[in-house]
Order: structure tokens, then sequence, then C-alpha cells
């Protein structure tokens, strides 16, 4: 292995000193204090260290980062660091220490409780290890807290075992040794320990045990014991009733499997429902968690048991019934929320036509439900009517709220589901019209009284939008007179109101007659102040556009007067939306208009284009220079009339004219990347819109583009070369076989430029460059495979690719994964082009490939390696892994020869020859299977780079013989 240095010394002064540091250093000390510490951790001197600072430091924070420093030696330095033959000593030590801690701090017991639990796992000669610490911690009540501390962390640390570095038929055996053999002695110990005395049949602890055992103990062997009694009676004293309800709604999710449970779920449905007059009592004493607490059961329960609820929906109404009354009951929507899930699963059983006959008992339980949902929805009440500040100017609050409200949609449309739309709509018309009956009169163009009930149902119709059969007829004619006479002097209705509007824009379009006074009430609220009416109006205005937009074409010519009346007073998100309703209006005109209309349109949005080019001066002013330069991109995406390949497109004629202006923007502000990403991206759509018939404008903009990256050195350029590429690619009708070669010339000057870019910079400052470089390669690799493959420049884009997966950002190590995982299907049988697409050159570029892997592939694996054990981002793991599987089974001797050489590189002491040679022999033995085993050394792989992962992090010195080779290019 490679050699790491000389450690350390790590004296125990230095430690706690250390830590003062990070309490009260300033922030270079506080720094250096979290390196030193850092580097302790992994040492071999912490060992003696840690457990010094247990046996004497009488400070609570000390011992807490001593124990937690302990655990983390255990779990991932014990197989590197302590020898088999030590191990007994360090369990002695550490059930010494828990004797000292038993009585507290308990964070500190439960540290130590953990070490063990960990210890025991990787510890595979020790077979007796419950009898050992219940009978070396004593019977006095100061260990018991300690016994069941343990007995509640040993389950989940064995079932996140895959941190330790067992194999799995190690972990495996591991795990019933520790568990199955020992879940009935676990179980006495709990009854006797329940049964010892009142307090002991209370304790939280207790319950806290119970849960952790139930994944290995059978749900049924707990709700037969005396254990369930326990657990009942914990809920009804107010000291343990959390942790007991947090039991019992365990015990709740473990039979979920309703049909293999179904003698247990017939002793605890009727023990749950004696449960009940605890909702009542726990709200009378306003005792929130308590609330909280016994939902969370019902709800569970619910969960658990909806398939029975639609079978036998007599026997399992109860349960309904409660979770229904904690709904009603939570007038501080407190608990609401854990009873959606319930409802969602309900209703997806009580759709199927097989439970209809449930559906017909269990339909008024939802009607309940949408009249608690309805009065739920209410915005708090307010003695002024004209306020709307209804958080006292907590924002956070009012977002929490209306997050939640949009959970309650969710629950609305399930109910819709079950009901049946229109009598959810019903309930929503009645809600307006009483409304109406009472406060309608009083309502003034300054004041509307009690306008949180006329809200609710607003946003509950919302909601419901998409639910609504396009052909409905019943309700929906009756609402929508009444919604357009909605008060427009209160914000939140006027809000509501344009909301629903546009929710239902494709029924509209369906119904033509109520389109013109719904348009007309969005139209009018562009004249507000109020900027949340401005993005609503802008938002529904989008929406009508869109679904309306054969209905609005008449009024073509009316429109452009109203966008450019209003454009400059809507914020700039806005200013999208509206245009991109405009433009979709436009794309429905006759091709014959289009370019006349596309004049009419965008011709004062160059003049305001040319106006802001000219004052912009500083970045704010940069800035919306290059937001605008998105609204013409809008009319370039949605503008594209069909028109036959040898007629002149005429929204290409249009953009003719319109590209010497954004090519001078983009000369004057090629150093202000917006107006660069703007520009390229309007490009890109025409590109993607007109496809063929862009080829007037080909020539230019190839070019501009070449300079536009030489000058800049913007991904943003790359990233519309690739659609040029795309589009003009060999397989492409009404693409001229010179236009296609003339295009992959012009990829490869792009390409050229690149790399000299990259030999020249470190790739840590190029991340957006290679992104896009290597998303732009993955298309040239899928459409010109024929002409990259073979060409001089394939060698130096994959040294670069590798080059840059030293890169700890996610998106261009992600972008050079996949250019690699794509390149090498060209080495095997199954290419990312279709073999059909190759002809005859199929095999010769197969042979170039992996002429190339023979000799790139040892750096290959070295850095996917290396970026796997130290560097990549979690997200690229599966690709890397990929990588290591497709050079498996391409090359499959030399890749594990190359990954044993990657291992020798490792720091040393990181990795034991044990290790090492269980890793290779595993390698070479799935080597010789079928291609199923060859499939499995991705997983090997994964696995042994995940745990060096959390064992270690990278040398501070660099990576040594593993760090990426600079990368050089001399074309």
């Amino acid at each position: 292995m490679a050699s790491n240095g000389v450690e350390e010394a790590f004296a125990v002064g230095s430690v706690l000193q250390a830590m003062l540091t990070m309490r009260s250093g300033d922030n270079e000390m506080k720094k250096q204090a979290a390196d030193y510490l850092a580097k302790f951790q992994k040492s071999k001197a912490a060992w003696t260290t840690t457990i010094s600072i247990l046996q004497s430091s009488p400070e609570a924070e000390a011992q807490l980062f001593a124990a937690t420093t302990l655990k983390g030696k255990i779990t991932y330095d014990l197989a590197t660091q302590v020898s088999e033959g030590d191990l007994p000593a360090l369990r002695s030590q550490i059930l010494l220490l828990l004797k000292k801690y038993a009585p507290g701090p308990k964070p500190v017991r439960v540290q130590l409780c953990v070490c063990l639990a960990i210890l025991a796992i990787q510890m595979q000669t020790w077979k007796d290890v419950l009898p050992t610490v219940v009978s070396t911690l004593g019977n006095d009540v100061t260990s018991h807290a300690c016994i069941l501390d343990f007995l509640r962390v040993l389950p989940e640390e064995v079932t996140e075992g895959r941190k330790i570095t067992l194999s799995e038929e190690e972990l495996a055996q591991r795990t019933s040794e520790l568990l199955g053999d020992n879940a009935e002695q676990v179980v006495q110990l709990l009854i006797n320990y329940a049964q010892s005395s009142p307090a002991a049949a209370s304790n939280p602890q207790l319950f806290d045990c119970i849960s952790s055992w139930l994944r290995e103990v059978p749900v049924g062997v707990v709700v037969n014991s005396p254990l369930m009694s326990a657990v009942l009676h914990g809920v009804a004293n107010d000291n343990s009733l959390l942790a007991a309800a947090d039991c019992l709604t365990v015990i709740c999710r473990e039979t979920k499997e309703v049909d293999d449970n179904r003698d247990t779920i017939a002793l605890l449905l009727p023990r749950l429902l004696e449960l009940r007059p605890r909702i009542q009592a726990l709200v009378d004493e306003e005792d929130t968690e308590g609330f909280k607490a016994i939902t969370r059961v019902f709800a569970e329960a619910g969960e658990s048991w909806a398939l029975l609820v639609a079978r036998e929906p007599q026997h399992f109404r109860p349960i309904v019934d409660c979770l229904l009354e904690c709904c009603a009951r939570d007038k501080e929507k407190d608990v609401l929320h854990y009873t959606f899930n319930f409802w969602y699963e309900l209703k997806q059983y009580l759709t199927l036509e097989h439970y209809i006959e449930a559906r017909v008992q269990l339909v008024d339980v939802f009607a309940q439900l949408v009249d608690i949902l309805l009065k739920q929805l209410e915005y708090p009440a307010s003695d002024d009517p004209n306020n709307v500040d209804l958080f006292d100017g907590d924002r956070e609050q009012e977002e929490k709220f209306r997050e939640f409200r949009h959970h309650m949609g969710d629950t609305l449309k399930d109910s819709c589901e079950v009901m049946g739309v229109s009598a959810c709509l019903t309930k929503v018309y009645d809600a307006i019209k009483l409304w109406q009956e009472k406060f309608g009169a009083l309502a003034t163009p300054t004041s509307v009284p009690h306008w949180q009930s006329l809200e609710a149902p607003l946003f509950a119709m919302r909601a419901m939008g998409r639910m609504v059969d396009n052909g409905d007829s019943s309700v929906l004619p009756q609402i929508f007179p009444l919604l357009v006479q909605i008060p427009v002097s209160n914000e939140k209705l006027r809000f509501a109101a344009i909301m629903v509007f546009g929710r239902y824009t494709e029924w509209t379009a369906a119904h033509p007659e109520f389109l013109e006074p719904q348009f007309q009430y969005i139209v009018s609220s562009f004249q507000s102040d109020s900027q949340e009416i401005l993005r609503a109006a802008a938002q529904s205005f989008k929406y009508f556009c869109t679904d309306c937009k054969t209905l609005l074409s008449p009024q073509v010519i009316q429109l452009q007067g109203f966008y450019n009346d209003i454009l400059d007073k809507l914020p700039m998100p806005s200013k999208e939306e509206v245009t991109e309703g405009v433009a979709v209006v436009l794309s429905v005109q006759k091709p014959e208009e289009i370019y006349t209309l596309l004049k009419l349109y965008c011709d004062p949005l160059i003049k305001r284009l040319m106006v802001k080019a000219n004052q912009a001066t500083d970045e704010k002013s940069k800035v919306d220079l290059a937001d605008h330069i998105n609204l013409l991109t809008n009319f370039a995406q949605y503008v594209v009339p069909y028109i036959p390949s040898d007629q002149e497109n005429p929204a290409v004629k249009y953009w003719q004219e319109v590209f010497p202006i954004l090519s001078t923007i983009l000369d004057n502000f090629i150093s202000f990347i917006p107006i660069c990403e703007r520009v390229c991206r309007c490009w890109r759509n025409m590109v993607i819109s007109y496809r063929t018939a862009i080829t007037p404008l080909l020539g230019p903009l190839a070019n501009k583009l070449a300079e536009g990256f030489a000058a800049s050195k913007q991904g943003c350029f790359l990233w519309a070369t690739s659609a040029v590429l795309r589009e003009f690619s060999e397989d492409r009708e009404h693409v001229e076989d010179g236009i296609t070669q003339n295009i992959y010339v012009f990829f490869e000057a792009q390409a050229t430029t690149v790399l000299r870019t990259m030999s020249d910079i470190k790739p840590i400052d190029l991340p957006d460059v290679i992104e896009d470089f290597y998303r732009l390669l993955i298309d040239a690799l899928l459409y010109y495979p024929t002409k990259l493959i073979p060409s001089p420049l394939f060698t130096p884009i994959f040294q670069a690719a590798i080059s840059a997966l030293s890169l700890e950002k996610q998106e261009p190590v992600s972008a050079a994964l996949h250019y690699i995982r794509d390149l090498l299907t060209y080495g095997g049988p199954n290419p990312a082009t279709s073999s059909d697409a190759l002809g005859t050159a199929g095999p010769q570029l197969r042979q170039i490939v992996k002429q190339l892997l023979l000799e790139q592939g040892g750096a290959l694996i070295k850095q996917t390696m290396a970026g796997m054990m130290f560097t990549f981002p979690s997200d690229c793991f599966a690709d890397g892994s990929g990588v290591l599987l497709h050079m498996f089974q391409l090359l499959p001797q030399e890749t594990a020869a190359w990954v044993e050489s990657t291992i020798q590189m490792l720091p040393a002491g990181t990795v034991t020859p044990l290790e090492a040679n269980r890793l290779l022999s595993k390698i070479k033995e799935k080597l010789s299977g079928s291609d199923s085993d060859r499939r499995q050394i991705r997983i090997l792989m994964q696995d042994f780079t995940n745990t060096y992962r959390r064992r270690y992090v990278a040398p501070r010195d660099g990576l040594g013989q593993l760090e990426a080779t600079q990368f050089h290019f001399s074309g």
C-alpha cells in the first residue's frame, strides 16, 4: 500500500483544548481545531485517548465527544486498527464504562450502548452477548436503564450493518445470532421488567425497546403477551403517553399484511377503540402532543387496515369514525395531516369496482370529511374584515398554512373520487350561496365581512379542478356566474377567484359561453397594484390563452394592444407567462399571417431590447436586458407554423431580421454570462422549433457560436451547438450531405477549442464548460459515431473526460460519466447507436474503442475508483459503478488487474490485506461465472468503495498516486 506518513501524537490535554477552541475561538482557530480533531478521530491514538477521557473527564461535553469518537472508531477502524486478540479487552473496557455511566448522562450512556452493539456485531466469536451484558451490568435500577438502552439500539445497529466491514454472509449470520436467536429471550426479559413494578410498567424506555424489537419479534407474540396491556396502560398515563403511543403505532404498522395477521387484528381492534374517549379528553386538556400521538395511532391503524375497511366496512367503521373525530376536533390544525395518507389509501380501494358496496356504505364519511375540510381551509378569523395579514407579519407561518392547504386539497380530490365531483362541487356551491345569503348584502366596495368563509370554498373548488370532466354541466354553470361577481376589493378573494378561473380553462374551452366574463375578470385584474394579484392574473391568462387559443384567436390584434400596455408593469416571471400566452394564440393563426403578426408583437419587444442594451451599464440593467431576451425566446418556442419543406418559413424569415440585433447585443456583452446564456437559449430554441427550416440562418449561427465560445469560454455556446448537431445529423430528412459534413467540421472545430481550453485551465475552473462539452459529445457520439470514433480527437476527448472525473461537482462529473458509459457501449455488441445505422463500420469502431481502453483503461479505473472513494458527489455513484461494470464486461482480466493496482495505491493502513484479497478473490470468482454473476461485481465495487468512503476522507496533502493527471492537448 502507498505510504501516508508518520502518525501524529494526540495527548488528552491537546484534544480537550481543541474542543474548547471549537466553542470559543475565532474562525481560523476553529478551522485548525476542527482539522486537528478530524485527524485525531481517525488516528490509532484515539482508542486510548477516548477511553481515558471517558474514565477521567468530568465535563459532559468532553464525555459525549469521546463516546461519539469511540463509536466511529468501532464502526470504521476496528478491522484495520485492533487485532482480534485485543477485542475481549476492548469489550471489557466498554462494559466498565457502561457501568460507570449507567446513571447518566443519558446521551453518553446511549452512545456507549451503540459502541457495544457495533462491537458485538463485528466480534463474531462473542456468542453470549445478551447474557454477558445483563450479568455484567447487574440488577439495580440504574442498570435497568442501561440494559434497556442496549436492547433498544441493538436491532437498529444490526439492521444498519452495511456500515460495517462484514461480508453479506457474515452479516446475515451475525443478524441471526444477535436478533433471531435472542428474540424470545428479549420478550421474556421485557415482560419480567414490566411486571417488576408499576414504575417499570410505564417506563417510556420499555416502550421504545418493544418498538425496536418489533422488527424481529412477530407482532402477534407481543399482542398476546402482558406487554400489550402495559402499552395500553402507558397510553392512558400522561407520563408515558408519547412513547406508548409510538409503540402502539409500530404494533399497528406491523399488522399491515392483514391476511397474515387476522387474529392479531381481531384482538387489537377492540382494544384500540377503548382509547377513543382519550381524543376528547386530550383536546379538553389542550394536550397538543398527546392529541398528535393518539391521532397517529388511529391513522397508522387505518392505513394498515385500509384493505379490511374496504372488505368489512361495518366492522371497521369505528376506526374510520375515530379518525373523522380527530379531524373534526383539530381546531389548531395540528393533527389533520396525520390522516391524509389514510384517506388516500382508503380511496384507492373504494374506487375499485370490487369494493363498490363499501363505497356506498362509506360515502357519508367522505361527505363529512369534505365539510370538515371546508372549515379547516379557512384563514384565521379577524375582528377587522379588511385585515388580510392574519399571521401578524409571520411569513413563515403563513407559508406553512398555504402549503398545508394544498395538502388538504389533495384529500379533497380523494373525496371527489369517492363521492363524485358533482357532489363535492355542490357542497362548494352551497357554501358560496350560504355566504351570499348571510353576508352578501353587507359587502361594500371597501369591506367584505367574513370573507374567510367565502374564500375557503373557492380554494376547494380550485383544488378539485383537475377532477372535473370537461363535459360536466351539472353544477359549474350555476357556480361561474356567482364567481364573476366576487368582490374585487378583498385581495384574498380576488386572488382565489382568479386562480379558480385559471384552473378550469379546459372546461371553459368546452363551454365557450362562459369565456368572455371570466376572461374580462382576468384582464381587468391587471389594473391592480397588488403584486400577488398580478402574478395570479398572469398565470391564469397563460392558461386561458393555452386552452382557449382557438376561441381567442379572433382577438389576436386586440391582445397585442393589451400585451404591449401591461407588459412593463409586470414582474419578470409574469411577463414570461403573459408572453407565452399571447405566443400560443399567435401560433394558431394562418401561416400567411405569421410573419406580419410576429412583427406586430415582437418589433416593440426589439425596440425595448435596443433601448435596454444602450442603457445597460450596471449589473441590474444587464440582467434586465438578459431577461428581456427570454420574451423573444417564447415566441420562437411557440410560434411554429407547419410549412412544406420546399417553402420559406415565415417565422424563420422574421428571425433572420432579428438575428443581427441579437448578434450585436452578444458581441457587446460577451463578458456578461446571463446575456450569453439567454441569446444561446433563444438560438437553440429556434433550431429545435424550426429544425431544417432554419438552414438560411445556419452559416451565421455556426460562426457566432464558434466566435462566442472562443471569446467567452462559456458552456452555453456548446449547449446551443448540440441542438445544431442533433437537428442536422445524418439520419434527418431534408438535410443535404454537404450540410451534414459542414456541421461535423464545425463541431470538431468547437471540440478542438474546448480541448485547448481544458489543457490550459484546470478542470476545477471549468465545471460548466465540461458539463456542456460532454453533453454535446453524447449527441456527437450518438449521431456521428462513424466520424467521431475514428477521429484524431477521440483519444484526447477520452483523456479529458478521465481528467474531469477529479471534480467534486455533480453536473460535470455526471456528464463525463454518461459520455464514458455511452462510449463503452461501442466496444461491445449493443452500441448506443443501433447496429443497423453503423452498418459495416461496426466491427472497426469496436476495435478502435477496445484499443483505446487497453491504452487508457488503467487511468479510467483509477480515476473512477478514486472518485467513488473520495470525490464523487453521491448522485454519481451509480454511473461510476456502471463504468466499472462495463469495463469488466469488455476487458475482464485487464480490469481486474487495474482494480488491484488501484487498491495498491491507497494510503497505507486504510485497507487491510485481508479486505483487499477478499474483494479481489470475489471479483475473480464472479468473472468465472455467468453474465449475471459478472453483474454482481458492480455491487461488490459499490460496497467496497462506499465502506472505504465512510471510513476515510481524502488526505489533506492530496491523493498521492490516485491524484488525477493534468490533461494536456497539443492539437
